[in-house]
């Protein structure tokens, strides 16, 4: 039987067996990083397609090491912060007990001028009906004494013009205009306050806005190449949620204001043009009212 030297030249003509194991050893060197290459590609490929083989498992670190550390890092991921918390925090506790007052002030004044912007509580009809009855049956201290005691607007303007009715016609148009004005003046004084807050809060919300933005440039400025982006987060969302509060709080404080203002304008007009025409019929005569 031949030896495996002359099966080799047999098969491969001129091939010692000193030769090829040269040739395999050159080989096994040269294959060598190529075959890393490809496990390392392999292993990358893996990574990004989401490969279900996670290869090899790590050692587990030493105990009393950080393994605790690490774990936590990896899968404490912090629970998402409720939309609440997130607004509470952004928006701080200064702007929103500023907001809060704001916000209670402008709901308690709304309530208050609705009350006063009521036909019954500026120009009555009940008041009107019988107060014409009176004077067509030429009782003056009667309409007087109904007039005095209505808390109405119309009440007070009739009252005062009875007042002086024995003065004079004219007198007693001005005064029932003194007692129309005065009476417009505060009923215009309560619903500035109203416009006033209008104008107020979109001017904190903005304060707010300079004020996150600050912060956030200031941690860009100071957070060296790469600041974080939860950082940044935060100033930028100070200043958003102040201005959506301050801009929240403005728009319907404007409107209502607007309309209550010309709801009180109305109904004061007619106040004035019913309270003359009651009077009207002392014009040509001079009757002297009684209660004064």
């Amino acid at each position: 039987m031949k030896n495996m030297s002359e099966r080799i030249s047999d098969v491969l003509p001129g091939w010692s067996m000193s030769s090829l194991l040269v040739v395999l050893a050159v080989s096994m060197v040269l294959c060598g990083p190529l075959m890393s290459g490809v496990v390392f590609a392999q292993d990358d490929a893996a990574a990004e397609f989401g490969d279900p083989d996670p290869g090899p498992v790590a050692d587990a670190p030493a105990p009393g090491g950080d393994a605790g550390d690490d774990a936590g890092d990896a899968g404490g991921a912090k629970p998402n912060q409720s939309l609440l918390g997130w607004f509470i925090k952004s928006l701080g506790i200064p702007y929103l007990i500023v907001f809060m007052a704001l916000s209670v002030t402008l709901v308690s004044l709304f309530v208050m001028n609705m009350l006063a912007a009521r036909r019954d509580t500026l120009c009555p009809l009940d008041l009107i009906e019988e107060f014409g009855q009176r004077l067509d049956e030429n009782d003056n201290q009667g309409a007087y004494d109904l007039a005095k005691s209505d808390e109405s607007v119309l009440g007070q303007v009739l009252a005062a013009g009875l007042s002086k009715i024995s003065r004079g016609y004219p007198k007693a148009l001005e005064g029932m205009q003194e007692v129309g004005e005065e009476e417009s003046m505060k009923l215009e004084h309560r619903l500035s306050y109203m416009a006033l807050i209008g104008n107020l809060s979109p001017m904190i919300g903005l304060f707010g806005t300079v004020q996150g933005m600050i912060a956030s440039f200031d941690v860009i400025a100071n957070g060296g190449s790469t600041p974080k982006p939860s950082d940044l987060a935060a100033g930028i969302s100070t200043a958003l949620f102040t201005t959506l509060v301050g801009l929240f709080i403005a728009i319907p404080a404007i409107a209502a204001y607007n309309i209550l203002r010309n709801r009180v304008a109305r109904l004061l007009l007619e106040v004035g043009v019913e309270s003359e025409n009651l009077m009207s019929r002392f014009e040509d005569s001079s009757p002297k009212a009684g209660g004064r």
